[in-house]
């Protein structure tokens, strides 16, 4: 992972809210550290930074954190030793970073109870994704996204905000409520009669219509979606980027 990838990916600053998933992220690598708490800050998260597993005990016994992302290679105690640790007393969602990328390695970090496993170098958004994936493999349902990217367009979900290449673009409030029912399930199809609020079919007409309006938004060519997809006898789908 590089700086430039990190420049690449970056999103405008969202404001981080108080019910917003708290992730611990400790590493050695203060450059790493600062990269990927600023990155997640901006994607709605709030952070907290530890430089080695001593720190990050004395962080854990004042504050409570949704996911540890966890560096392997640290002086003193290493991320497998402070992994098998914390697994004595502790369930939350583990995510190890390291830059091995022999199986033995991802094997013995599975083994010992970590949720998932990334190596170094990676792009900050395939670490957005497999934070999102360990929320909703441990909660049972899908974590809620605070923000949407779709190409050049950003949605905000916490102030219901649109907007592309920094510019505003102008949302009816029915058009903010489905773009957050979509980032309520990301990835995932939404059934007509839910996007309808379960009435009638009139209103799940009203829904295609709806759909068509937010695609002039947000696809540049809405005949052709790339985003807001029909799904064929189940309704609708929003592929995120």
């Amino acid at each position: 992972m590089s700086d430039p990838a990190f420049q690449k990916s970056r999103a405008a600053r969202v404001p981080v809210e108080d019910n917003a998933f708290h992730i611990l992220i400790v590493d050695d690598d203060q450059r790493l550290r600062d990269l990927i708490g600023q990155y997640l800050t901006e994607n709605g998260f709030r952070v907290t930074r530890a430089e080695h597993a001593a720190a990050a005990r004395r962080a854990m016994e004042g504050l409570q954190f949704d996911l540890i992302i966890l560096d392997v290679m640290m002086p003193g105690e290493t991320g497998f030793e402070f992994a098998t640790s914390l697994r004595t007393t502790s369930d939350i969602p583990i995510l190890m970073l390291t830059a091995r990328s022999e199986a033995d390695s991802r094997i013995k970090g599975l083994e010992i109870g970590v949720d998932d496993y990334l190596p170094k170098p990676f792009e900050p958004r395939e670490l957005l994704l497999r934070i999102n994936n360990i929320f909703k493999r441990s909660s049972g349902e899908v974590a809620t996204l605070s923000i949407l990217h779709m190409g050049n367009y950003v949605f905000y979900v916490g102030r219901g905000e649109l907007k592309c290449n920094d510019q505003t673009v102008k949302l009816t409030e029915r058009e903010r409520d489905l773009l957050r029912m979509f980032a309520a399930r990301p990835g995932l199809p939404i059934p007509r009669h839910e996007l309808a609020g379960g009435e009638s079919a009139g209103n799940e007409r009203a829904v295609d219509v709806q759909i068509n309006r937010l695609r002039q938004k947000i696809e540049a060519d809405p005949s052709n979606p790339v985003y807001l997809q029909t799904v064929r006898g189940k309704g609708y789908i929003l592929h995120a980027d």
